[in-house]
Parts: structure tokens; sequence; C-alpha cells
């Protein structure tokens, strides 16, 4: 079993900043690429940012130069650094994480339960 658990939304107003972390536990064997999605009412869910078990990062043009991604791989944990917030940032937030349980079965993605962001104007 794999858990991705999130924290740090919440309510902040315009231009203001937030952390999210997300950190995966269970039986993990290694992890490839970690991200962030998010899904607004009515949205579709779309990539935020993305980062590679190497560290190559890359973002949504909405987020590119707010946002930051990073990762603790020693930690099995990622990171979303929103700054300049604004309220179309506004947003259920998730993780997302490929993950290898043992090293003869491939990777599979599994998802966080979502943390609520939500920017105020």
């Amino acid at each position: 079993q794999v858990q991705l658990v999130e924290s740090g939304g919440g309510l902040v107003q315009a231009g203001g900043s937030l952390k999210l972390s997300c950190a995966a536990s269970g039986n993990i064997f290694s992890i490839n690429a970690m991200g962030w999605f998010r899904q607004a009412p009515g949205k579709q869910r779309e990539l935020v940012a993305a980062i590679t078990s190497g560290g190559s990062t890359n973002y949504a043009d909405s987020v590119e130069g707010r946002f930051t991604i990073s990762r603790d791989n020693a930690k099995n944990t990622v990171y979303l650094q929103m700054n300049s917030l604004k309220p179309e940032d506004t947003a259920v937030y998730y993780c997302n994480a490929n993950i290898k349980t043992t090293p003869w079965r491939r990777a599979h993605d599994y998802w966080g339960q979502g943390t609520q962001v939500t920017v105020s104007s």
C-alpha cells in the first residue's frame, strides 16, 4: 500500500503565499516523477507543476514565475511554494507520484486526497 498525504492548504488573500507538502509512504521501491495538479469547480483537473527524480521541472504557463516545485528524495516528499497568489488559483490541489513498489513491477500513479486552496480578492 502506498499513501500520499498532503498538507498546507488554506485561505489566503491575493498576493499572499502558501506552501503545500505531500509525503509518500508505504511500500515504496522508487519514485519517478512527482507533481501537483489542481481542479477548480466546474473545470477539468490540470497540471500545475512536475519534477523528475533528477530535479528537472516544468510548470503550467499560468503559474510560471510564481510557483516553485521541489522535492526531498530522502523524505519521499514534494513541495509546492506558491507566491503572488491570485483568486484564479483557487482550487483543490492534488499531489501525484509515479511509484514503483517492487523492482520487477512497472510504476503506477498514486494520488493524494486533495487540499483546498482559496485565494480571496
